[in-house]
Parts: C-alpha cells; structure tokens; sequence
C-alpha cells in the first residue's frame, strides 16, 4: 500500500471519528446559549443576553463572569452541550489558548471585536484627586525596581507614593487589582506595567535583546500587600475603596462609569479617563473587548445566529446603542461594518 493511499485512508479516519465525536457531544439537548469569561465584558453580554431574551423567542443566555482566562479555558476544553458556546474576553486570546482549542477539537472560532474600554485607577469620590504616570505605577506595583543609580533591579522598597514621586500623596501604597486569570490583569500588565518598563534603561534594554526577561521583570507584581488581589469580583473592590479614601482599585472603564456616584477615575499622564479620551486615543489605557464563539455549536445550539446578529446590531453595537450607555466606546462604522461581515460568514480566526 502506498504511503499517499495510507496518509488519505487516515485522513479520513480521522474525519469520521471527528464527526462521530461531535455527534455524540450534542447527542443531548441544550435550548439555552452559554456564555463565561471576561467580568468586564460580562455587563454588556448581559444587557444584550436579557434584551434577546424578551424579544427574540429564544431563551434568555446563561452569562457567567469567569475571567477571561478561566472562561477560554473552559471554552477550549471541548465541544458540545457541556461546553460553552462563547467566551468573553477582555484581551484578545493568546496563541496558546488558541492551540488548547485546537487540540481539544473545538474546531473553527470566530473572533467578534464588540469595541473599547479603558483600565482606570479609581479611588472613592470623597477621597484626593490623583495624576498619575506610568513610570510611578510601575515603581510602586512592580517586584523588583531600577536601583538608584539605574545600573541594577533590586527589592521593590517603596512604601509609600511618596517615595515614588514627591508629588503624590504621602499615602501607604495600597491597589486592589484582579488576579492573573484576569484580562484586566493581562492588559494592566502590557500596557501600564510594560509602559513604565521601558521609562528605565535598565530594564528597556532586554526588550529587544530578551524580551522574554523583559516581560519576567515588567510583568511581576509586588508579592508584600501592596498590591492586593481581589478576584473577578468588581463590587467587592467598590467596597473597600469606599471603606479606605487612602487605596486605590483597578478595573474597567465601563465600570467607573457605572459607579460614577461613588469612584472617580485618576488621570493618567495628565489624562483623565472619559468616554472621548478613550476613543480618540488620548488616554493611555486603553484596549479592544472580545467574544469568540465556536463555529460548529452555531448550528447545534439554538440561537446562536440570532443572538450574534442582535450583539452587533446598531441597536447594541452603535454608536447611540444601549451599550454605549453601560460604558463601551463603540466601534467606528468602518470596523463595525467589518465585524458584521466576519460574524456573517463566522470566519474563523487565525492566529
């Protein structure tokens, strides 16, 4: 037998144990679409979950707010009705997760960029207004620091702001933040930490030389209670930044703006983060939010289709849509157009 007829005879071996797989998994019945991931995303899902589910005669979704990585985990894990259909995702999945998919016969995904928020640094309304720089978030979250004569990283041994910058309150360091399986976290860690990362020869050397050092020294957070983790459980650092005037939380734009009555946002390199700051680019922390969704529950799982199409109507997706008002920065028209073209056809994602 030639080797050419045994490749093709295991080919489509392979092609028939996939399918039966995959007939089997959704052997069972599922009525209701199932979402996890990203907390900062899991608003919007929400908001467009119950609208679908009063008008469309489908059933509302089940949303669950996972923390992007932990819902691309579960989300890769496998096909069929114990799997979810979507995955929320407040950074844009990485090539591992993607690999992960793959391996566990997950099969195509489609990638839906939904539009932008920004990642702010709040404190309580009652408590100082703060401007603040990349380089001084960095030197006061980061594990290991430039020395002072910038020629060696040593223990982080600032205590307060003020030993970072002299013009920054002589207040105990204190920032209550998300976890690692956070992509709150991962975007804090690449645009801001990153960001100071390279104010320091020391250390912005190793980005082109070792960029996997350099991602190792930008990327360690303080392990000394500094910086605190709170989970994916936003309300809760709501509540202790009103409990303390002197701490400071990290999370999404959208949800300033929700607590717009108790938070306030800092300014970051002498921006403060708003709804035009954040579109036009001039707020430094900013970033795209996402949902992936597997191609092949799209026709096993009841209305999947109708639910991709009300999340980019413009409706919801617009730029005077019903999200806009929860916080997100829609997408320019040229690019909302692209993602319903892209939702159309589920072309699959390629990374």
């Amino acid at each position: 037998m030639s080797f050419r007829l045994i490749f093709k005879l295991a080919a489509t071996m392979a092609i028939v144990v996939f399918a039966t797989i995959s007939a089997q998994a959704f052997q069972s019945s599922r009525e209701t679409i199932n979402v996890v991931g990203s907390s900062t995303v899991y608003p919007f899902t929400t908001v467009v979950a119950e609208r679908f589910g009063k008008t469309s005669g489908f059933k509302t979704p089940r949303v669950e707010s996972t923390g992007t990585g932990s819902g691309l985990k579960l989300f890769c894990s496998g096909v069929g009705v114990q799997t979810p259909d979507i995955s929320n995702a407040s950074r844009r999945m990485k090539k591992t997760e993607f690999e992960m998919c793959k391996a566990n016969g997950v099969g195509a995904i489609t990638e839906v960029l939904i539009g932008f928020d920004g990642i702010v640094i709040a404190n309580a309304k009652n408590a100082e207004v703060i401007d603040i720089a990349l380089k001084d978030l960095f030197l006061a979250l980061a594990k290991r620091v430039p020395s002072a004569d910038g020629k060696s990283l040593i223990d982080n041994p600032y205590k307060r702001w003020s030993d970072v910058n002299p013009k920054l309150p002589a207040h105990e360091i204190e920032v209550l933040g998300p976890a690692p399986t956070s992509g709150t976290r991962d975007a804090f860690s690449e645009l801001v930490m990153e960001g100071g990362c390279r104010q320091f020869t020391a250390i912005a050397q190793y980005e082109k030389s070792d960029p996997i050092r350099f991602k190792q020294i930008c990327h360690s957070v303080r392990e000394d209670h500094k910086y605190i983790e709170v989970g994916e459980n936003d309300n809760l650092i709501v509540q202790k930044l009103m409990n303390n005037a002197n701490a400071l939380g990290i999370f999404g734009f959208s949800f300033l703006d929700q607590n717009a009555d108790k938070l306030q946002g800092a300014s970051i390199n002498g921006v403060k983060p708003d709804f035009s700051s954040i579109a036009n680019g001039h707020y430094a922390i900013s970033r795209p939010l996402y949902f992936y969704v597997k191609n092949l529950h799209a026709g096993k799982i009841p209305g999947i289709r109708a639910f991709l199409n009300e999340f980019t109507s413009d409706a919801a997706m617009g730029p005077e849509g019903y999200l806009s008002e929860k916080g997100l920065i829609p997408l320019p028209a040229s690019m909302l157009q692209m993602v319903r073209v892209d939702v159309s056809s589920l072309k699959p994602l390629e990374l």
